[in-house]
C-alpha cells in the first residue's frame, strides 16, 4: 500500500496570524531531525505529510516524538476516489492494523473536495456496507463509542484512508517563546522541567553549580548525561550547558554562614550568577525545577526570600507537580535511572540538620554579608560552557581530575580529532 505519515499541529491552528511562523518551525524541526533518511514531504497550510521508506516506519515515528509543536500523527494510506479503490485499500488496512479482536467500528468520512458528488455522511453510508462486508473479520458499527474509527478523507487528486491517531508532544515549535536559562542539578526535577519549558517552545540552556571537589565528578556526568537527553528534543539537536566553579563560594557558606540559612543564602547566590550570566546570554527568564514544599527552600516563603534578589522573571514549570507525576514523566522521556544515581551535587551535600523552612529577608542579608560578594562576578567569569549532542560520548572523570582540567582536555581532543 502507498503510505505516508500525516502530522497534525495541535493547538498551533490556535495562533492567528502567527500560525505561519509557527508551523515553519515545526517543519525546519522535522527536516533537521529525519536528514539522515530518504523521506519527501509534502505541505498544506494545516498540516504536512512524510513520505519515507517502509523499513524506517519506526525510527521516524520516535523521531517525531521527541518534537515539540506535533500534537498527533497517523499513518495515512492513498486510494483513488473511485469507490472500488476506497473499499480495497480500507480493507487492506484493517487487516493490516487490526490483529487483536475489535467488537465494534465507526467509519467516518471527511469530504475536504466540496466539488465531490456525495456528502459525509452520504458517502460513509454507501461505503460502510461494502467495506465490512468485504473485511474477514465480523464487526458491529457503534457510531457513538467503537472500539475503532476508520477515516477516509476526499482529496481533490486522491483519498487518503487510516486509523489511529498516534499522539505526540503537543506545545509550541522550539524556540519561538525565546530562550531561557535552566538553574539545572542532577536530581530528578530540573530535567523534568527543562523538559517542559522546551515543551511550551523555550530555548533552553542549562547552568549547573560545581563543587568540585567538594563533590565529585560524577555529579557533574548526571547533568551532562541529562544534557544529552535534553538535547534531543531541540531543533539542532544540541543543547549548551553551562558549568559554573561553585567551590570557593560555597566553601564559605559552609564556614561563614549560619547553618540553618546555609541553603537560603546559597541559592541566593546561585540566583544572582544566573541571572548576571542570563543577561549575557540575551536570556528572557530563569528555569527551575522548583516544586510548593518538596523541601526546605521551596516552601513559599523561602521562594520569595530567595528570589528577591533577582529582577528577571523566574518561571517553575514544575510548581504544582507531586513527586509521582514528576517521576512518570522522568521515566517516560529515559532520565529516571540517570537522576537517581548516588552522587551528590552542591545542593544535596552537607545540608544542614535543621534547614530554616520560613527565612526573613532581614536574617539572609546579614548572614550572606559575611560571604565575599566578589565571589559571585568571579564564578561568573570562569564559567565554562560545553555544546551537548544526543550522540556525545564525552566522561569527564576520564579526562581529568576537576571539571576545568576535564573539559579542556575534551574540547582540545575533539579539535584535533575535527582538524
Amino acid at each position: 500500500m502507498d503510505k505516508k505519515i500525516l502530522i497534525r499541529f495541535g493547538d498551533l491552528m490556535l495562533k492567528g496570524k502567527n500560525i505561519g511562523f509557527f508551523i515553519k518551525a515545526v517543519r525546519q524541526h522535522v527536516k533537521n531531525s529525519l536528514r539522515n533518511y530518504e523521506v519527501k514531504y509534502a505541505f498544506m497550510h494545516d498540516r504536512m505529510y512524510v513520505i519515507y521508506q517502509e523499513s524506517d516506519e519506526e525510527i521516524i515515528i520516535e523521531a517525531l516524538k521527541k518534537i515539540p509543536g506535533i500534537y498527533s500523527i497517523s499513518i495515512v494510506h492513498n486510494a483513488n476516489r473511485d469507490i472500488d479503490d476506497i473499499v480495497k485499500v480500507s480493507v487492506e488496512v484493517l487487516n493490516k492494523y487490526l490483529k487483536d479482536a475489535v467488537q465494534t467500528i465507526k467509519i467516518d468520512t471527511k469530504r475536504a473536495d466540496k466539488n465531490f458528488p456525495y456528502t459525509s455522511l452520504e458517502f460513509t453510508q454507501m461505503i460502510a456496507p461494502k467495506i465490512l462486508n468485504a473485511y474477514e473479520r465480523k464487526m458491529v458499527v457503534d457510531v457513538h463509542h467503537p472500539d475503532q474509527i476508520l477515516h477516509i478523507e476526499i482529496r481533490k487528486e486522491q483519498t487518503f484512508i487510516y486509523l489511529n491517531q498516534i499522539m505526540m508532544m503537543g506545545g509550541y515549535p522550539y524556540g519561538v517563546a525565546g530562550k531561557g536559562l535552566m538553574m539545572m542539578s542532577g536530581g530528578l526535577d530540573s530535567p523534568i522541567a527543562a523538559f517542559l519549558a522546551i515543551k511550551q517552545g523555550i530555548e533552553v540552556e542549562l547552568i549547573h553549580f560545581e563543587s568540585t571537589p567538594l563533590t565529585p565528578l560524577e555529579s557533574v556526568q548526571k547533568v551532562l548525561d541529562l544534557a544529552k537527553i535534553l538535547s534531543s528534543y531541540t531543533t539542532n539537536q544540541s543543547i549548551k550547558c553551562h558549568l559554573v566553579p561553585f567551590v570557593d563560594l560555597h566553601t564559605s557558606l559552609l564556614k561563614d554562614v549560619y547553618e540553618p540559612y546555609i541553603i537560603t543564602v546559597m541559592r541566593r547566590m546561585m540566583y544572582r550568577i544566573a541571572e548576571k550570566f542570563a543577561n549575557e546570554q540575551n536570556c528572557l527568564c530563569l528555569l527551575n525545577g522548583e516544586s510548593v514544599g518538596q523541601v526546605a527552600s521551596q516552601t513559599l516563603e523561602s521562594m520569595k526570600v530567595i528570589e528577591e534578589v533577582t529582577v528577571m522573571p523566574i518561571l517553575r514549570p514544575l510548581i504544582t507537580y507531586d513527586k509521582l507525576e514528576i517521576i512518570a514523566l522522568a521515566k517516560n522521556i529515559g532520565s529516571y535511572d540517570i537522576s537517581i544515581r548516588p552522587f551528590n551535587d552542591c545542593c544535596s551535600v552537607y545540608v544542614p540538620k535543621n534547614p530554616v523552612t520560613k527565612p526573613k529577608s532581614h536574617y539572609a542579608f546579614k548572614y550572606e554579608s559575611y560571604v565575599d560578594m566578589s565571589l559571585v562576578d568571579q564564578a561568573v567569569s570562569q564559567i565554562i560552557t560545553i555544546e551537548v549532542t544526543p550522540n556525545q560520548n564525552f566522561k569527564i572523570y576520564d579526562y581529568g581530575f576537576d571539571v576545568k582540567e576535564a573539559v579542556n582536555a575534551y574540547l582540545k581532543e575533539r579539535d584535533e580529532f575535527i582538524d
